[in-house]
Formats: C-alpha cells, structure tokens, sequence
C-alpha cells in the first residue's frame, strides 16, 4: 500500500514538474553590445520583460487585492492591463503569437506566464526586423501609427505599470526580492 501511494505521488510530482514552463525574463538576456534601432527597442522590453517578471513574482492574494486610497486600478486590474498592453504590442506590429486562452479563463499564473512571453515574442519580433518603419501602420498610403508612437504608447504605458505593480506590493507588505539588480538585469545569488 505505501509503495503504491509513494508510486503514485511520485508520478503526480514528475507530471506537475513536467508542466511546468520556464519563464523568460529571470534575468535580461545576453546581447551583443550593437546599438542598432532594433536592439534598442528590443532591450528596452527586455527590461520590461525582467521587471515585469520580479514585479509579479511571489504575488499572493492580498497583493492582487491590494488598492492604494482613492480611485484606480487595484493591482490584479494593473496585471491585467498589462496583458492588454502585452497584446496591442503584438497587434501592432502583426506578431504573430498565439494566446494559449482566452483572457477569462486564465489564472493569474497563467496571465503572468503569457504576458512574459508575450514580452519576449515582441522582443524577437523588433530585434529580427529590417527596419523599424515596417511596423507603421498606414491606411489608404496615410501613416496613422508611427513606430514611435508604439514606444510612448503602450511600451512605456507598460513600463510605468510595472512600477506600479512594485509599489502595490511594497505597500501590501511584499517587496520584491533585494538581490534583484535592476540595473545589470541580474539577480545576485
């Protein structure tokens, strides 16, 4: 009997490992110092992506929950928002990246997951491009989005949420992990 028990959770537990997806952004990834348009824009939502990625890690329900006084976004509203802005980066630069659910359905692990790597598709997206400009949208041969709109929208839009998501938390009791090194992109050990 305790063998077959022993059997079975040790079954669950490779299941529930093997399920498991790395997350990108734990640290900003290796670049080539090349300062090119692309590889500027790229690492800007790398840095996004990697203070994104410690803004919601370790969140319980009380962070979610919390709402500074006034009005405003509680901060599950804010993570929420950003997916929204995670996706309009997509969409505006005809990413081509498949949502694993609808909105609705997704935990707030999933949502975190996939606004990660919706972060990181955007980045691939930028950073394999020829020029910038492809990503102007135009209609009847009339620009109606500049890229750079996309940088003071919804890239910089997501950025100032991120740091809000990180007061939230402090102020909820839960700051983020001190090791973090938002300068360098690494987390010390």
């Amino acid at each position: 009997m305790k063998v077959k028990l022993i059997t079975i959770a040790l079954v669950l537990f490779t299941i529930s490992i093997n399920s498991q997806k790395i997350l990108p952004y734990y640290q900003i990834p290796k670049m080539e110092e090349s300062y090119t348009a692309q590889n500027t824009v790229a690492r800007m939502i790398d840095g996004l992506g990697f203070r994104y990625y410690w803004a919601t890690k370790g969140l319980r329900a009380k962070d979610l929950a919390y709402q500074p006084k006034g009005e405003g976004r509680d901060c599950q509203q804010t993570v929420n928002h950003l997916y929204d802005l995670s996706n309009m980066m997509l969409r505006l630069t005809k990413t081509d990246f498949k949502q694993e659910m609808e909105k609705e359905k997704m935990t707030f692990a999933e949502m975190r997951g996939q606004t990660l790597l919706n972060f990181q598709a955007f980045s691939d997206r930028i950073q394999s491009s020829k020029e910038l400009s492809e990503f102007t949208i135009r209609k009847a041969g009339k620009i109606t989005v500049p890229f750079l709109n996309i940088i003071n929208g919804p890239i910089s839009d997501a950025i100032w949420h991120a740091g809000q998501i990180a007061s939230f938390r402090r102020s909820s009791g839960n700051p983020i992990n001190s090791k973090v090194n938002h300068f360098s992109g690494t987390v010390r050990e």
